[in-house]
């Protein structure tokens, strides 16, 4: 049954603005009345996600996810219907009413049961973080860790920015503290804050005498903790949460809740390798520094600063281990439609890191030097193979070539774009002496590279099957053929008003039982239930009433291709409903049909309406052919 929206929600849905929920974490540009970007859920590397403020939607053209604000909130950040309404009301500066726990809002799933959800697990982080904030502020066990602070230069408005905190020199200070408020420890040691202990029972603290850094995802949320020694003598140098269900480190970069607006508006982020690093770069105003989590960089990496700018600046030491680094950003970002570039400190300081070189007297003009000079990476690449090959003979210059053209085969090298490539044949050549054709014809180039495992998340597709999908229905409502009541249910979301039109014997040819699709047919009862109530059942008001972010995807994808294949004109949408309503009475009624299926554009296609038929006779007769009618 359709639910209306308690008020709560519908305020919140009012309240968020779309264009800025999306674009905190999608770089977007206008087109027309419009935005665009590139779509966060799937690999996409040309803008395929449109924003439509004036609807207050989002839908991408290729995996055919869409819905609303909240949609977008749950999808993107992963959170519980609860947790996405709480953080756009703290946007939206609206407070909501006390939860009661067992209700349900529409569009909430339903309770799965006593198992910790991803909201207990951020509710746990919540209490860790603010434990380790006031032991920083405390006067006796936070006394060390201050000191350590001011040593190192950060000044208090960093430490509010970042949240950082400090872990007492004690083995329990957390777990009793836990304890004496009787919070599930459960929770705190799915995330790797407490441990059992071998002998005797009970959980000590796995953060003892730390500085303690907070880990956010792009929403702002604490999805872990580092913690750096305070005691030089203590090993490791750094403790970091785990991997849980709420952390991925190959996923997240250190900062970037605080530095992704700031990397939209200058289109370039720079990356350090540290938290020191990148706290002491926002301090002194460069405030499009994140940071890697103990961990190389991943296509995870790269696929989320694509959608946010166009330049990458690696901040490397010039050493071996720099170098090194150096090489395995090659390798993740070489077939990215991004610019990647290297700065090396070495070339301007001795100093060993950006922490460091911040400290002294001119060291924001030296590193701004530095990260202006930052190299191509292929040109970085191709200086320390001339270095390499400076004294090689043929064969050796031979040998070097085909590895370098075989390597960067595998990395996509016949993916990235022709200006580019050539670029890369013609400064091969000119390091080598070996002529641009003779490269060009080498069997190495040919390499078609990697098979790309590493899409970010999105609607999961079947790889036997992805008919049977929900990404594969998405996509035949995007680019498939349509039945006539798919076009008018599309139709009836952009004019609601062509309902009221219809005639009482019309009626129930848009029924939910009419449709092929199981997605579409749960819009069409919400249409009309919402109709029947008396509400206008207009795109934005059904994407609201309906429970299913899959559902919601199927709305806006039906409603959306007809508004575009009419090129949103009320008169061809008119006209195009018309017809559809001829069509489908005489598909229902069993009356042969003397034409193909209409398209949205108002034309004909044979080709289509021929395969259409035969799938139609298919479904109902087999697959014997012998008995499928042949065509006329």
């Amino acid at each position: 049954m359709f639910k209306r929206d308690n008020d709560d929600v519908q305020r919140v849905r009012e309240a968020s603005d779309i264009v800025r929920i999306v674009g905190e974490v999608v770089a977007l540009r206008p087109k027309g009345r419009e935005f665009v970007g590139l779509c966060p859920f799937h690999d996409d590397h040309k803008p395929s996600m449109n924003v439509i403020p004036h609807k207050q939607l989002f839908h991408c053209f290729v995996c055919g996810t869409g819905g609303d604000a909240l949609t977008f909130v749950r999808k993107f950040h992963a959170m519980e219907f609860r947790e996405a309404l709480e953080y756009l009301a703290d946007k939206a500066g609206i407070e909501l009413a006390k939860w009661v726990p067992n209700q349900q809002h529409a569009g909430a799933p339903e309770p799965e049961g006593p198992t910790l959800t991803k909201q207990d697990l951020v509710r746990a982080n919540g209490s860790a973080l603010d434990f380790f904030c006031a032991i920083l502020r405390h006067p006796e066990h936070g006394s060390v860790a201050r000191a350590l602070v001011q040593r190192r230069g950060i000044s208090p408005e960093m430490v509010e920015l970042f949240q950082i905190g400090a872990a007492p020199d004690r083995w329990d200070g957390l777990a009793r503290t836990l304890e004496s408020k009787s919070l599930p420890m459960a929770a705190f040691e799915q995330l790797g804050l407490v441990k059992q202990r071998e002998t005797g029972g009970g959980v000590y603290d796995a953060q003892r005498n730390r500085l303690i850094f907070p880990i956010h995802d792009q929403g702002g949320r604490p999805i872990a903790f580092g913690g750096r020694r305070i005691n030089d003598e203590d090993e490791p140098k750094y403790i970091n949460s785990p991997d849980t269900r709420l952390f991925n480190k190959s996923k997240t970069l250190y900062g970037l809740h605080l530095a992704s607006r700031e990397i939209q508006k200058r289109g370039i982020a720079v990356i350090c390798e540290g938290y020191m690093d990148v706290v002491a770069c926002h301090q002194a105003g460069i405030t499009n520094s994140i940071g890697v989590l103990g961990t190389a960089l991943t296509r995870e990496h790269a696929a989320i600063l694509r959608r946010l700018c166009h330049t990458i600046v690696l901040l490397f030491d010039g050493d071996d281990a720099g170098q090194r680094a150096a090489d395995r950003s090659i390798d993740v970002f070489f077939a990215e439609d991004l610019d990647v570039k290297i700065a090396t400190l070495s070339s301007v300081t001795d100093a060993k890191d950006p922490d460091e070189l911040l400290k002294r007297e001119g060291g924001v003009a030296l590193l701004d030097r530095a990260i202006a000079s930052a190299r191509d990476i292929m040109e970085y690449r191709y200086r320390r193979l001339a270095q390499k090959l400076k004294d090689a003979g043929p064969a050796a210059m031979s040998r070097a070539v085909e590895d370098d053209l075989r390597h960067l085969g595998d990395l996509g090298l016949m993916t990235v774009k022709p200006v580019r490539r050539q670029l890369i044949f013609k400064k091969l050549s000119e390091i080598t002496g070996v002529n641009v054709d003779a490269i060009i014809a080498s069997r190495s180039v040919g390499r078609s590279g990697p098979v790309r495992t590493d899409l970010t998340p999105g609607v999961n597709i079947e790889e036997n099957d992805p008919a049977k999908s929900i990404a594969g229905e998405l996509a035949l409502l995007a680019r498939g053929v349509l039945s006539p009541a798919d076009h008018l249910l599309g139709c009836a979301m952009c004019r609601p008003e062509l309902l009221s039109t219809l005639q009482p014997s019309q009626r129930d040819l848009l029924g939910p039982d009419g449709y092929r699709s199981a997605l579409v047919a749960q819009v069409a009862q919400t249409v009309f239930d919402i109709a029947q109530s008396g509400e206008t059942p207009d795109l934005s008001r059904v994407v609201s009433a309906l429970e299913s972010e899959a559902v919601q995807a199927a709305a806006v994808t039906l409603a959306t291709r007809i508004e575009r294949e009419t090129d949103n004109q009320v008169d061809r949408l008119q006209a195009h409903w018309e017809q559809c309503l001829v069509r489908l009475a005489q598909d229902q009624t069993g009356r042969a049909l003397d034409g193909p299926p209409l398209s949205a554009a108002g034309d004909f296609s044979s080709l289509q309406y021929q395969l259409e038929q035969k799938r139609r006779d298919h479904a109902t007769l087999g697959g014997d052919r012998r008995v499928l009618p042949k065509p006329k």
